[in-house]
This record gives structure tokens, sequence and C-alpha cells, in this order.
């Protein structure tokens, strides 16, 4: 899965769909990807943003966790409104990175044109239509928070060294298994992909990914929901893994990892991790079992 298309597969369906007596007129774009936690290449993008100029569609660039890069020097992110700053919009979720998780507020950056300010008059009278307003106190927070003064920087900068340290043990955890996962590069989540281990798996009577959802959240005691949830096949073994999940049940706890300089050493986090192994490890000695002897 990515959230940036092969462009000539995006050509191909476009012109397909319009053929068909569609009209498609957006795209979707993830640079920072929620799912994968993978960062778009700038020359994937790039072709992409090109194409999907070409056929005349209107692009909106889901930039919630580009400020959540864990590695800056290792990964390059790009956004789409800087290669066709009057096509993109740009949208953001702040309780992504920026305000808690339960402060629902987000952000439209619209082009700075005449088109720009008639979709900008539409989104309006959308959101009036709908009576979507923003709290009083989350919309204070969130105004504050966008100025970016230096305790909510510094507070996003401990947040991404956090998630980030969790998010490379957990994949080392996936792999050591088994399982296949991308190395996690933004954002505070971990794809995993346990397709190698479909075999163990079908003895615990996991067939599908709803499945595999319903066995790990069960034996992790967090949610794990499986890959059919973010656009994937039902048939693939693949589940999205929280690294919030994995940091303690309180805001104390949380809190407490935020502060500490080894969160991963905290016995809250310990106790998350090496359930997280466990779980896994089962899995991989079920398939070793059921290996055939050479």
């Amino acid at each position: 899965m990515r959230r940036v298309p092969d462009p000539y597969a995006l050509l191909e369906t476009v012109r397909r769909v319009r053929a068909e007596g569609g009209d498609p007129r957006l795209l979707v774009l993830s640079v920072a990807d929620d799912p994968t936690a993978t960062v778009a290449p700038p020359e994937v993008l790039h072709e992409a943003v090109e194409a999907a100029a070409g056929e005349g569609l209107h692009l909106i660039s889901d930039e919630t966790w580009r400020d959540t890069l864990h590695a800056p020097q290792d990964a390059v992110l790009v956004s789409p409104a800087e290669m066709l700053p009057d096509r993109v919009t740009v949208v953001s979720d702040l309780a992504g990175a920026l305000l808690p998780s339960g402060w629902p507020a987000a952000v439209a950056r619209l082009p700075d044109t005449a088109t720009g300010d008639d979709l900008h008059a539409r989104v309006l009278d959308v959101l009036t239509a709908l009576d979507a307003r923003v709290a009083a106190p989350v919309a204070a927070a969130a105004a504050f928070a966008l100025t970016e003064p230096e305790p909510v920087t510094a507070r996003l900068e401990a947040a991404v060294r956090l998630h980030a340290g969790v998010a490379a043990a957990a994949h080392t955890a996936v792999v050591a298994a088994g399982g296949l996962a991308l190395p996690p590069r933004a954002g505070r989540h971990l794809y995993a992909d346990l397709g190698p281990l479909r075999e163990a798996l079908a003895v615990r009577g996991v067939g599908d990914a709803q499945d595999l959802e319903d066995l790990l959240t069960a034996r992790l005691g967090m949610p794990a929901p499986g890959g059919h949830r973010f656009g994937d096949d039902l048939g693939e073994l693949r589940v999205r893994l929280s690294t919030g999940m994995l940091l303690g049940g309180t805001d104390a706890q949380r809190t407490q990892c935020l502060t500490s300089p080894t969160p991963w050493e905290l016995p809250h986090v310990r106790r998350a991790l090496n359930r997280l192994r466990s779980v896994l490890d089962d899995l991989r000695d079920d398939a070793q079992r059921r290996e055939p002897p050479r």
C-alpha cells in the first residue's frame, strides 16, 4: 500500500473512469502516510503530481504527519503544494501532531487564486450547512499551537523522539517474528504484513484481515485494525499497530513517557513491548513447528 499512486496506473484509471461516464476531479495524496508510516520519495510524488495536473485534477495533500519525521536527515518530505501551488489544497488534522487526540480540529490551506477563493467559499457553505464548528476552547488552543510557540514545538519534538523509538522496537519485533514491515519514517503507527505466517494463523482460525484484527486486539489488549480498513484487500493479513497504545492507558503514564530520557525502559512500556514480542513470537514458533522437515 502507498498513498501516492503510480503515475501510469493513475492515468489509466482516470481515463477508464471517464470513458465509463465518470467525472473524477480530485486526487488525495498523503506524503507522510498514516497507516504505513512511510514518506513518499520526491521523484515518485513529482511524477504523480504531473500526471494528475495533466488530467485536470485538483490535488488534496494530507499533511497531518509532516512534522513527525523520525529522522529528518534520512527522509526528504516534499509537499505537492511546493510543486504546483495553484492546484493543491493542503489539509492537516491538528490532533495528529499539535493537539491532544481528544481535541478535534483541522485546517486547510487553499490556493491563493481565484479558483482557490471559489473553493474556499464553497467549503464554508458546506461547513455552515453541516453546522460544523470547533469548540471555543479547542479553537483557542489550535490558534495558539499554529503560532508554533516554544512549549508546543518542544513537546512535539519530544513526542517524535518517543514514538520513533517505540516504533523502531515494534518494527524489530515484527521482523524478528517473520512478518514484513517497512521501517517507520513518520507518524505514530507501524503497518505490519503477517502474510508469511499465514499457515500458523490459519490454525488459530485467522483467514483474513478481520480475523487478524480480532485475534491481535484480544491478545494485545489494544486496538489493532486490519488492513481492510485502510484500502487493502480483506484477504491480505495486514494490520496497523499504534505506538500510542504502547505508552500506557493514562495521561500520567503518557506524560511520564514524554519526560523520561529512556521511555522504552519504563515498566509499563516494557510490559507492552514484551507483550507484543510474545504474541508475535508465538505465531513465529507455530509457523516453525508447521514447517516440513528438510
